[in-house]
């Protein structure tokens, strides 16, 4: 996988205007995806979303994106930031997949509609739970796939299973660091063994991991839990389920623990039922 991921129909030019380029394909990815979501949501964010490049003081220690929120007041749109230190590391592929995590309908739809949610304590709309906010992101990878977001697209379908095999891979990771006393190196050894992800991506990923135990494993408890909890609606209401209601379900509360989530999810099927 990193032998293919190096060949050069997948990458830009390591330079400023192939960086420049990667910025505007980001921009061009999140406004089709903004664009096809009709079908699948009735809420949506009001602030703005906007690709930038990862500050060149963060990027050796940053992850190859993330989301900041919007400002409280309205100034500031939120940010998909990339990291653009070595554009060898930005394969094409898998740029899709991304963009849909970070950014629509992933973390900029969950954050940016919990900021502006009305009637919740104000920690409510700003404090993440880990496992339901990447939960959600991670969610959002599939939904977009079932949307068709990859239709026409073979190798962009590939990254996102290429993500979903980085996702896997970072359970063993997170667990043999923190359960079975794995070496740093032991770590990197495994994630460059059975991912396509760049050196310098292992490395940065693994010191996160390291620092932040149990991280990487709630993303993927929390993305269990919604398509149970969406399941479960579906199998319980029949004709009456409507897929946007159940994502108003899940974005129009704020963010909370995961047993208090499946809470939210009962009530919302006996109120329908």
């Amino acid at each position: 996988l990193q032998d293919f991921a190096k060949e050069d129909r997948f990458l830009y030019p390591n330079t400023d205007e192939g960086r420049a380029q990667a910025l505007a394909d980001y921009q061009r990815i999140l406004d089709e995806m903004d664009a096809s979501l009709g079908t699948v949501f009735e809420v949506r964010p009001k602030a703005a979303l906007k690709v930038e490049r990862v500050p060149e003081f963060r990027e050796k220690t940053s992850a190859g994106a993330y989301y900041q929120m919007a400002d409280l007041g309205g100034g500031r749109p939120g940010i998909f930031f990339a990291n653009l230190r070595d554009m060898n590391e930005v394969a094409k592929f898998g740029m899709k997949t991304l963009a849909y995590h970070e950014g629509i309908p992933g973390h900029h739809f969950q954050l940016a509609i919990a900021m502006e949610l009305r009637g919740l304590p104000f920690f409510r709309r700003l404090v993440p739970f880990t496992a339901y906010a990447e939960g959600w992101a991670l969610y959002a990878e599939k939904l977009a796939r079932e949307n068709g977001a990859y239709a026409g697209d073979p190798y962009s379908e590939l990254g996102c299973l290429d993500a979903e095999l980085f996702r896997a891979v970072r359970l063993v990771v997170d667990t043999g660091i923190h359960a079975m006393r794995w070496t740093r190196q032991q770590a990197i050894d495994y994630m460059a063994q059975h991912t396509a992800q760049a050196p310098e991506t292992i490395v940065s990923e693994v010191e996160r991991y390291i620092v932040m135990p149990g991280q990487a494993c709630a993303y993927k408890i929390g993305e269990i839990k919604i398509l149970e909890l969406r399941q479960k609606a579906q199998q319980a209401l029949g004709d009456k389920f409507d897929l946007r209601q159940f994502h108003n379900v899940i974005l129009k509360n704020g963010s909370m623990p995961l047993s208090l989530l499946e809470q939210v999810v009962e009530e919302y099927i006996q109120g329908v039922g």
